[in-house]
């Protein structure tokens, strides 16, 4: 899609009304960018009905209508004419699917992705894209806690990933039980039970599939490894993959905590990465997330369970300096008493 042309014309809009309705229209192309809309219907500043969301194309819209602002003064460059330490020509992508933004750029993607995230928090790619956009300097502070951890620089020399190409999952269905690598396919399986059940359950209602189990019943997301959005945004190709490294062990942590994914069980990993990593996207989810919550579950996370999340984030070390994926055949007990994490102060799995 080429970038839109603006006509002059005369219109019978007011100057503030007009203003206002492109302010609109631009918060809704920026929410829903893959139903851009045409040169005419910009023109007439009309707002688009039903589009998709995809974060991609997000930043492919807003890269050829904020470079119009480059030559502006006070301005801040775009993120391909600033100097990059992982750079070394000075222009293009760090890293697959890199996505090159300036300051303004992120800024914006932060601001609607956020709104989005606290709309629905199952929205894990406005989460992403949130993570990425407003992490920058928590991700240096994450990157050198790694590098002086003897474990955590193994991890960075090596760049593991966690997905199902690289996971033996026969190798850890014949762990024994109680072991990490055990413990966390059961975790898996048990999500993609709850997913199917819950898929049923709304085809038997409506008869049409619901794009996610969130939105079939608010309560259960599905999980895997394959269902973390590769990282787009961040221009230091090192901070990439950390934050790639976060994604992908967020189901261990919910293994190490014993803590569900529904909206309560989220909302307690969320403290516990909070505390952990400091990363403003933690910091908004277990802020925000308790709003979605009923009275009982509400007086049950602040009450008991904040305050455990807490006291074992702060007791436990940096939990990206674990190479989980050597650590499979260790008792996830004997794990949990590494870190310093104590069991739950109660069974939360049938509250939402």
């Amino acid at each position: 899609m080429g970038a839109a042309k603006f006509h002059s014309r005369k219109s019978d809009v007011s100057p503030r009304k007009a203003v206002g309705n492109a302010v609109r229209i631009g918060f809704s192309v920026f929410f829903d960018p893959s139903d851009a809309p045409s040169p005419d219907r910009i023109a007439a500043f009309s707002v688009p009905a039903h589009p998709p969301r995809t974060p991609a194309a997000m930043a492919a819209l807003l890269r050829p209508v904020l470079s119009r602002l480059r030559g502006l003064p006070g301005l801040p460059r775009p993120a391909a004419e600033m100097p990059l330490r992982a750079r070394s020509d000075g222009a293009g992508p760090l890293y697959s699917h890199h996505i090159p933004t300036s300051p303004l750029q992120k800024a914006l993607l932060a601001a609607g992705s956020a709104a989005m995230a606290l709309y629905n928090p199952y929205r894990h790619d406005m989460v992403a894209v949130l993570g990425e956009t407003t992490g920058h300097r928590t991700l240096k502070v994450l990157r050198d806690q790694m590098r002086r951890d003897p474990e955590g620089a193994q991890i960075l020399q090596e760049r593991p990933r966690i997905s199902t190409s690289t996971l033996d999952l026969g190798k850890l269905q014949s762990l024994p039980v109680g072991s990490l690598g055990r413990e966390y396919l059961r975790f898996l399986d048990v999500n993609r039970r709850d997913f199917t059940i819950l898929v049923r359950l709304a085809l038997n209602s409506s008869g049409d599939p619901p794009a996610s189990a969130s939105q079939s019943a608010g309560i259960i997301t599905r999980v895997s490894p394959d269902t973390r959005a590769p990282t787009r945004f961040v221009d230091d190709e090192e901070l990439a993959y950390v934050i790639q490294r976060y994604r992908e062990v967020h189901d261990m942590l919910h293994t190490l905590l014993g803590m569900p994914t529904n909206i309560l069980g989220e909302i307690v990993v969320k403290w516990f990465e909070a505390v952990q990593t400091g990363l403003p996207m933690c910091i908004l989810g277990a802020l925000f997330g308790p709003i979605r919550l009923g009275a009982q579950s509400l007086q049950v996370l602040v009450s008991e369970l904040i305050p455990w999340a807490v006291q074992n984030g702060r007791r436990a070390p940096c939990v990206l300096n674990l190479y989980y994926e050597r650590r499979w055949e260790q008792s996830l007990r004997a794990l949990r008493e590494e870190l310093g994490i104590t069991a739950p102060p109660m069974h939360v799995q049938g509250l939402a």
